[in-house]
């Protein structure tokens, strides 16, 4: 069997151990180790490349980034600092109609600023947004919809976890890509909140318990209006901490890891002010930023070992002479690629997908033309597109677990986050067709 055989053979034992329940990191490691001992039959040198992916990864200073961020993250969810935010959006949108859905949109957009993390937006939104949409007459599939929809735009606006895992595994900027990533992330909520203000112009059974909603129009609002300086006050901690850390990392000032640190710290004086440490909070969110730093460390480490047998076993080369040989060209690998990734969004988690596909698909899109800093936004935003897509769709399991109402069901919440699908596939065609919109700003 030639080496690009067994190579693609191993790719297909990879997928099926990760459908298998196999934990990801263990699989990368286990096909990568018996990939490079199977082709070179030599065990010394597959011990020796496991043990120089783990050693370089580890080494690697970008790493200390991941923690830095998640701790900043987890530190702001626990403040209260999302809920401020949807109080004064509520607010401001309070006339619009469909305003608390934009009013989510715009709070997941501000939030994303200071976590990077989807789950986290879905997990804070859904105890926030949704209980007050409901109250005002809002079909609960919309409003869960609608938080898990805008939930993405944890992995798109800078910092992005996302976004540092592609840029460590294609060995790109990740300052580069987190410039890269503010136009499209910024698209991505503006047009979801123009479709939120039109579904609910022109379908508004499908934004609205319509008789509920009639009740409450004709009864005085129970909202509260929030005064100017109370507004400021909601925003000032968080909007401090976004020019902060954006702030630095666009004029350069910061290094994307020193950003982290800076925000970290920021948010930790954030927390420290609204005394939201109490009660073993501080020593929760320290176990967590290690647990969650530590498997996404583990997996990057893995990926690098793997990311080395498919170099040695000159798949991604292969890929690229087949794909030219084709004739299909860089935009048609890249439409294959991305019907690809939506297809394994169905079963797999963003970080599997990321780690499986962008050792293989980076050598190719490097060899067609393709900036890969472009190229790394495409990825991310049809990665991201799996978190609302069945059966996997994590950031809806997350807002279904979260929100806890057997009467709403997890298909209800698929149909809710469906026409947040259709948008991204939308901005996705548009960011490919127009590279400006992710380079403009790098």
């Amino acid at each position: 069997m030639s080496e690009i055989a067994l190579g693609g053979l191993l790719i297909g034992a990879l997928v099926l151990f990760v459908l298998l329940g196999v934990h990801i990191a263990v699989a990368l490691t286990a096909i990568g180790f018996a990939g490079v001992w199977l082709m070179r039959e030599d065990l010394e040198l597959a011990m020796r490349l496991m043990y120089l992916s783990a050693y370089n990864g580890v080494a690697d200073y970008i790493f200390a980034t991941i923690p830095l961020f998640v701790l900043m993250g987890l530190l702001v969810s626990i403040s209260n600092v999302g809920k401020d935010t949807f109080d004064v959006a509520e607010s401001l949108l309070r006339r619009v109609r469909g305003g608390l859905g934009v009013a989510t949109v715009l709070a997941n957009t501000v939030f994303a600023a200071v976590t990077g993390v989807s789950i986290a937006s879905a997990a804070v939104f859904t105890r926030v947004a949704v209980p007050e949409m409901v109250r005002h007459g809002y079909r609960t599939s919309f409003a869960a919809g609608t938080v898990a929809g805008s939930s993405v735009l944890g992995m798109m606006i800078p910092p992005s976890l996302l976004l540092i895992i592609y840029g460590v595994l294609a060995e790109q900027s990740i300052g580069k890509l987190f410039v890269a990533g503010l136009i499209p992330g910024l698209l991505l909520a503006v047009v979801f909140a123009a479709m939120i203000m039109l579904m609910a112009r022109f379908t508004p059974g499908l934004v609205f318990d319509l008789k509920r909603h009639a009740e409450l129009a004709t009864g005085r609002s129970t909202a509260r209006l929030l005064g100017t300086g109370e507004m400021l006050s909601k925003l000032v901690p968080i909007a401090a901490l976004v020019l902060l850390v954006l702030g630095g990392l666009y004029t350069g000032f910061f290094t994307p890891t020193e950003a982290g640190g800076i925000g970290a710290f920021g948010a930790f004086v954030i927390a420290l002010l609204r005394r939201s440490l109490g009660g073993g909070n501080l020593w929760r969110v320290l176990t967590e930023t290690g647990a969650v730093s530590v498997g996404i460390l583990i997996l990057l480490v893995a990926a690098g070992f793997y990311s080395r047998m498919l170099s040695v076993a000159g798949v991604p080369v292969a890929i690229s002479d087949m794909v030219q040989g084709a004739g299909l060209g860089p935009y048609g690998f890249l439409f294959v690629y991305v019907v690809i990734l939506l297809l394994l969004g169905m079963i797999l988690d963003s970080s599997s997908i990321l780690l499986i596909m962008t050792p293989v698909a980076v050598p190719i899109a490097t060899d067609l033309g393709f900036n890969l800093i472009h190229f790394g936004i495409i990825t991310v935003i049809a990665v991201e597109i799996g978190l609302l897509t069945p059966p996997f769709g994590i950031s809806v399991f997350t807002v279904k677990s979260t929100l806890n109402d057997p009467k709403v069901s997890v298909e209800s919440i698929f149909a809710g986050a469906l026409p947040f699908v259709g948008v991204m596939l939308l901005v996705l065609v548009v960011i490919a067709i127009f590279p400006v919109l992710a380079l403009a700003l790098t």
